[in-house]
């Protein structure tokens, strides 16, 4: 059961208390250039991106978040680390969120001014330790370990709420999954605050992929995440595919086409792993709940895939398409695409 978390609002999308997890990415281009920053946007927001974060490094980068707001359609995060001027400047110019440790943004003065203003705007705040920025007390006290980790989140959180700041959301990320995996166990029951959760510096896409499954996936199994980001050094598109996957597999999302099918073995006659890839990419996009399964044999064919709407068969000269796993029709193998293709459309045009 996902575990109630307060509601927070980031822009018009709400966060927590109950939700849906929000799917979040961090734009690649520098903020100050708005037409590629609006490009890369858009394609996010396609692909299915919820909340978008940017890097604030200078003045022109606060100031291009108007510009770049104006023109997209999904909430937008600043992200600022040393500089209260910039956190003020990029909320001023209208970002919905900004992502800060207020240890880092300079001493009680300069975080007063940064949490009046965003209580004057009505935004969120993130608070974000990863391992590389626990507060030193609490790093010479546990070590790099997720009590580190939670207690030097919380101590920042705490600051804020001295200043009268509650809409917030916490993050705890480390590189290694197990140490992801405890820590925000341990900030959950510490804490009804929305929490972001990701691995951080996952690497490149197939092991960032691998690791973010087995840590997102086990907390989302365990109630644990209101908004989730697939860290990628690559496109931020695939940041977005990722995670929309894990959440179809722990159950999270049931609008889109589950495309089930067996490994194959030396039963199979036939080249259902090339249809099964093809139907995959061909319904990668679809927006509804359909299941489709491409079967190596009869072994596995109609019976083990008996619940999928549309599904497929075969052997080394025919084939047979089967519904709610009864035989609907048997065709040429050689024409297995052409027609089992054409069935899937018919359905998806009901």
């Amino acid at each position: 059961m996902k575990k109630l978390t307060r509601r927070v609002f980031v822009g018009g999308v709400a966060v927590g208390g109950g939700e849906s997890v929000k799917i979040q990415s961090m734009c690649t281009v520098k903020t100050e250039d708005v037409p590629s920053a609006v490009a890369q946007i858009r394609s996010l927001e396609d692909a299915g991106c919820d909340i978008i974060r940017v890097s604030v490094l200078d003045e022109a980068d606060a100031c291009a978040i108007r510009e770049i707001k104006a023109a997209i359609r999904i909430p937008l995060v600043a992200d600022i680390h040393f500089s209260h001027k910039l956190a003020i400047a990029a909320i001023e110019n209208g970002c919905d969120k900004v992502r800060i440790n207020p240890g880092n943004i300079g001493g009680e003065a300069q975080i007063k001014a940064v949490a009046d203003c965003i209580k004057a705007h009505g935004i969120p705040v993130r608070v974000g330790a990863n391992t590389g920025s626990i507060e030193k007390q609490y790093l010479a006290k546990y070590g790099k370990t997720e009590r580190a980790l939670v207690e030097s989140a919380l101590h920042n959180v705490r600051i804020l709420e001295r200043e009268g700041v509650n809409d917030i959301v916490i993050s705890v990320k480390a590189s290694s999954v197990p140490l992801t995996v405890a820590a925000y166990t341990l900030l959950s029951e510490k804490c009804d605050y929305p929490l972001h959760i990701g691995v951080t510096e996952a690497g490149t896409e197939e092991m960032a992929v691998v690791k973010s499954s087995a840590a997102l996936g086990a907390l989302l199994l365990n109630g644990i995440g209101d908004t989730m980001r697939v860290s990628i050094t690559d496109d931020p598109v695939k940041e977005i595919i990722a995670a929309r996957r894990i959440l179809r597999a722990v159950g999270l999302d049931d609008n889109f086409a589950d495309v089930i099918s067996c490994p194959t073995c030396g039963r199979c006659m036939w080249d259902s792993m090339g249809l099964a890839k093809k139907i995959a990419a061909r319904l990668e996009r679809v927006r509804r709940p359909l299941k489709v399964a491409v079967m190596g044999c009869v072994v596995n064919g109609p019976g083990e895939a008996g619940d999928c709407d549309i599904g497929i068969a075969g052997s080394r000269d025919s084939c047979v398409i089967f519904k709610k796993g009864k035989i609907f029709r048997q065709i040429p193998a050689d024409r297995a695409e052409e027609i089992f293709t054409a069935e899937i459309e018919k359905l998806l045009n009901d």
